[in-house]
């Protein structure tokens, strides 16, 4: 076989055949005659003459121009193999030919790409890998921040004097270094034959030096413990341990005076325990930044979240890379949809550990309900995307189981790394909270946010369905009607029937619509309320309005038909709100 200048076979066998003579040379060397094969001439092989040509090659033979032998080489003979050789075999030359060169150079790339597309392809599955990780972790249960778990104990640190190792610093006794006495061969011998033990005198005399020693070494202590320098030593450990018993103290009762004013819900004490249990949810997930800000509105113990959610990037958009016949390197992309409900999958479950975090922390059971959203906040966007919106009360909160019971994130065969949006458990109770998700993350399909958190003092606008049910139930609860019953509820007001106490303001069964409208409420509405009182068998109903009425309205219940229907605009929701609850609500729809 033959190779190029690589070392590399190039797939093709070049017969090479010896110099002219050789063979005839080689016998002559070993004394013995060449036999010539017939049609040796005819076949134009190398070293094969006429018949008369012997092996001492005197004659030309092998076509050498210079009439030497077939091992001589002139002066005009570059190659001493012979031009002979380049007409056998395959036709090859002995080093290769620019076609060859051009095919090694192209053997070469295509290795160098397809390495290249193997180096990006493991990548981008190590990309796949970290999502896969983030969706564990960002699974796993959150430990409660509450104020008991929060508060410090002192331990005093005993002055290493006094420790262990001083209570046992007593006056050394000979008895703890005398060695054991030897045991006697006799029974019946007494202990004088015992002494005349050597080797019990040895150790006996090795025992009186340590006692000695340890004897000296107690004394020096003794007199050096009672030395000024020692002294100040004392003092400055006791006055360390009392500084430390001081703060954890002071920390303790700055704790208690956060907790009582937690449990009056100032809004100061509330945020700043949500923000704490906010911030010990994130450790599992510190590579992944999700801040989450909390904001407490006393007028319907409600806290909103606002939850920071992480780049689009942080999901692969693609799978892998593959090489072209061509030799082309060409990224292959992921369906639009995968990826998208996996950046979905990731969102659902850091917004129910955010409420896992708020549900826990609340042992108290000061919140009403909580309300997260999930916003984006792009640089080259004016204004952040709310992507994800939960409006949840304590009661969804405390059916909800809020993170996939067992294992957290649990790979199955048939789906790889990633499952179906509608299969995913974080995202099923997601929805079962009437949480509202975008579609596409990816196309910037933003959702209406819940309630903002924005102004101190909210109006009947910036509150969230459950906070204006909230509201509307403290309103009339504190009015004297007791058991409350929601019927139909929706993002722009609900309908409720409850019983009032005979002697109070409000006796009897009602039936209660109460809304938050930016137009007037018409006499339709009214014909529509009275209606559903006789419905409910009920006495009295009340049409509860954070807008006004028409004139119509007035005039209609004004009227002996309808004078069991009573209205209530939005002075009048604001002026209860003062009355009951203490607290303002701002004007606006």
């Amino acid at each position: 076989m033959q190779y190029p200048a690589d070392g590399q076979s190039d797939g093709t066998a070049t017969v090479q055949f010896p110099r002219p003579g050789f063979l005839a040379s080689v016998f002559r060397d070993l004394g013995a005659e060449e036999e010539q094969e017939p049609g040796d001439a005819a076949a134009g092989r190398p070293g094969g003459g006429t018949a008369g040509d012997g092996p001492s090659g005197d004659g030309p033979a092998g076509g050498d121009p210079a009439g030497r032998g077939p091992t001589g080489a002139g002066p005009s003979d570059p190659d001493p193999v012979g031009p002979g050789r380049a007409d056998h075999g395959t036709g090859h030359s002995g080093q290769s030919g620019p076609a060859e060169a051009d095919q090694d150079e192209a053997v070469a790339a295509h290795a160098r790409a397809a390495a290249l597309t193997h180096h990006r392809t493991r990548t981008v599955q190590a990309e796949h890998d970290r999502l896969a990780d983030l969706l564990r972790r960002a699974a796993l249960p959150v430990s409660a921040m509450d104020f008991e778990s929060q508060l410090r104990h002192y331990q005093p640190r005993p002055y290493p004097a006094d420790g262990p190792a001083a209570a046992e610093d007593s006056e050394p006794r000979w008895e703890d270094y005398a060695p054991a006495e030897p045991p006697a061969a006799d029974p019946d011998s007494g202990p004088s034959r015992r002494l005349l033990d050597s080797g019990y005198q040895r150790e006996l005399a090795q025992a009186r030096l340590t006692h000695q020693r340890a004897l000296r070494e107690w004394r020096t202590r003794r007199a050096e413990a009672g030395s000024p320098a020692a002294d100040e030593s004392r003092r400055a450990h006791e006055a360390a341990e009392e500084a430390r018993a001081r703060a954890v103290r002071e920390y303790n009762e700055s704790l208690e005076e956060c907790r009582r004013a937690y449990r009056l819900a100032e809004p100061a004490a509330v945020e700043s325990l949500l923000e704490r249990a906010l911030a010990a949810a994130e450790t599992a997930t510190q590579d992944l930044p999700a801040p989450c800000r909390a904001v407490f509105r006393p007028l319907t113990r409600t806290a909103v979240l606002d939850l920071d959610l992480p780049p689009l990037d942080l999901v692969p958009s693609l799978t892998g890379y593959r090489l072209d016949p061509d030799g082309d390197i060409r990224p292959v992309p992921r369906p639009p949809a995968d990826r998208a409900t996996d950046y979905l999958r990731l969102v659902a479950r850091l917004a129910l550990r955010a409420l896992q975090a708020a549900d826990a922390v609340d042992t108290d059971e000061i919140l009403a309900g909580v309300v997260l959203n999930g916003w984006l906040r792009d640089p080259a966007a004016a204004e952040p995307l709310c992507l994800v919106s939960v409006d949840a009360d304590r009661d969804a909160l405390a059916r909800t189981r809020l993170l996939p019971p067992g294992t957290p994130y649990e790979e199955r065969d048939d789906e790889g790394v990633y499952a179906d949006a509608e299969q995913d458990e974080a995202l099923v109770r997601l929805r079962q909270l009437g949480a509202a998700v975008t579609p596409d993350p990816y196309d910037r399909a933003g959702v209406q946010p819940a309630a903002r958190a924005g102004a101190t003092v909210p109006a009947a606008s910036d509150l969230s369905a459950n906070e204006f049910a909230q509201l509307v139930r403290d309103l009339l609860t504190r009015g004297g009607i007791a058991q409350w019953s929601v019927r139909l509820r929706g993002p722009a007001g609900l309908v409720a029937t409850g019983e009032g106490a005979p002697g109070t303001a409000l006796p009897g069964r009602w039936v209660v619509w109460a809304s938050r409208d930016t137009a007037s409420v018409g006499a339709e509405q009214i014909e529509t309320l009275a209606e559903a009182v006789g419905e409910e068998s009920a006495e009295r109903g009340l049409r509860l309005t954070t807008g006004r009425f028409t004139e119509e309205v007035l005039d209609l219940t004004a009227e002996e038909s309808h004078r069991h229907i009573h209205l209530i605009d939005g002075d009048g929701v604001r002026e209860l709100a003062h009355t009951h609850l203490g607290l303002p609500l701002a004007t606006g729809g």
